[in-house]
């Protein structure tokens, strides 16, 4: 049904929301990958632009001299620096969380920008029509009966015509009005978690200085020597490289340690001189036991072990792993440069390089049981080194390392890859964690 008015031509009801209704039937039947690509195309944005402000995140000096006094205030002592460690992480940690949460809530905001920028251009057609129309009635406008009577038939005419374009036009000015103010509202929101993003960035980027200048004050108070310290890197390196597999390795650092324990007799008897560095190393290795032995056993932990770093897991122990074997861990996508903490109370058995894993952290958590590590940029601790839970032991890459192969997801993220061991065979390390139904809900892979 056709309606004209002074040269206009109106349709009104059916055409506008035949309009409407058609591009929200083309937005819902979009194909799900072109979807999908959309989703990852603002994703991906949004984490461009999250690097850009980071890059423009810095501390003023002032800042910084504010850290070091602080640090330099504090009790130079294993106990009191450890603590500080850990708080320290579990900061960063946690705002890094947030940096994640609020990237995700601002790539939702955008995209319900860009979704209502579309149905205001949808409209805009429609809207523009019967708003001419409406004008063009203003500006010549139809006869009164009572003034004109003999042209009572054009009256109705127009009564009929406002009849049918006044509701279509009060309904889309509605919808016009609740879409701006949606709109203004998201804008708003978005200018919100900004700057909620901004003082996050800035935070985080001082836990960091924190946890650096805890680090090296703390690897100033190591009581192994320094000759002994190389010494211990070394011979694990050597074992490291004639190791064939990350079995092979675990068993020949253990070996290692027992003949640590048998040195620390000999070294009873025996010229102190000659074995002081045996005896060393043996004494290092007892205390640590002593103190592990003395924590809960790794097997009861199961449900209680947070995450080693934020972010979370895409892969999972027994996936495909691409080369016709299976996952013997979980794989954990982190943000660029995570703190990576301990997840248990343990010793360090083994931090280095080993083949395909690039840096490699091997930490014994007692009673047969080993915590793997694989795809840190840097590891903050040393062979035979005790950790508590919580504490910093390895920091992220920018991006993901291509000679990972354990790891290999391809989307650029940093990726941290996680086994436990029971007696050097590698187990599901799922029922450990605390939240481990979290990965695989919002796994978006």
């Amino acid at each position: 049904m056709r309606f004209r008015l002074s040269g206009a031509t109106i349709r009104p009801n059916k055409c506008s929301g035949m309009r409407t209704g058609l591009l929200v039937l083309m937005v819902a039947c979009a194909s799900p990958v072109h979807a999908q690509e959309a989703v990852d195309a603002k994703r991906a944005d949004t984490i461009r632009q999250l690097d850009e402000l980071t890059g423009q995140i810095g501390l003023s000096a002032d800042k910084v001299a504010s850290l070091d006094k602080e640090i330099a205030d504090l009790k130079k002592d294993q106990t009191t620096l450890t603590a500080a460690l850990i708080q320290s992480a579990k900061t960063e940690k946690k705002l890094t969380e947030d940096i994640a949460a609020i990237g995700d809530k601002l790539t939702d905001l955008r995209e319900r920008e860009d979704g209502i920028k579309l149905s205001l251009k949808g409209r805009r057609a429609a809207l523009a029509e019967v708003l001419a129309a409406l004008q063009r009635m203003g500006l010549n406008p139809p006869p009164a009966i009572l003034v004109r009577p003999d042209d009572a038939l054009a009256s109705v005419r127009s009564a009929v015509l406002l009849g049918a374009v006044v509701p279509e036009m009060r309904e889309q000015t509605e919808v016009l009005i609740a879409d701006l103010k949606e709109l203004s509202r998201i804008r708003t929101s978005i200018g919100d978690e900004q700057t909620r993003l901004t003082a996050s960035l800035s935070g985080q980027a001082e836990e960091k200085k924190r946890l650096d200048l805890l680090l090296a004050e703390k690897q100033k108070l190591q009581t192994t020597s320094e000759e002994t310290r190389k010494a211990e890197q070394q011979r694990a390196e050597d074992l490291a490289r004639r190791a064939t597999s990350l079995r092979e390795l675990i068993a020949s650092m253990e070996q290692d340690m027992e003949e640590a324990r048998k040195a620390a007799s000999a070294a009873n008897q025996q010229e102190e001189q000659k074995l002081a560095a045996s005896k060393e190393r043996a004494d290092n290795f007892a205390s640590n036991q002593e103190r592990l032995s003395a924590k809960v056993n790794f097997a009861s932990l199961k449900g209680h072990l947070p995450m080693p770093g934020a972010g979370k897991l895409v892969r999972h122990f027994g996936d495909d792993d691409g080369l016709g074997g299976v996952l013997q861990g979980d794989t954990l996508e982190t943000p660029a440069g995570a703190t990576i903490t301990a997840p248990t109370d343990a010793v360090v058995l083994y931090a280095g390089a080993f083949r395909s894993y690039g840096q490699l952290l091997i930490l014994d958590a007692g009673n047969g049981y080993h915590v793997v590590l694989a795809g840190m940029k840097r590891i903050n601790v040393s062979q035979n080194q005790f950790v508590l839970a919580g504490e910093p032991v390895g920091v992220m890459n920018e991006q993901l390392v291509a000679s990972t192969g354990t790891v290999q997801l391809g989307n650029g993220a940093p990726m941290l890859y996680i086994e436990f061991r029971k007696d050097t065979k590698p187990v599901n390390p799922a029922p450990w964690w605390a939240d481990r139904l979290a990965g695989r809900t919002t796994n978006d892979t």
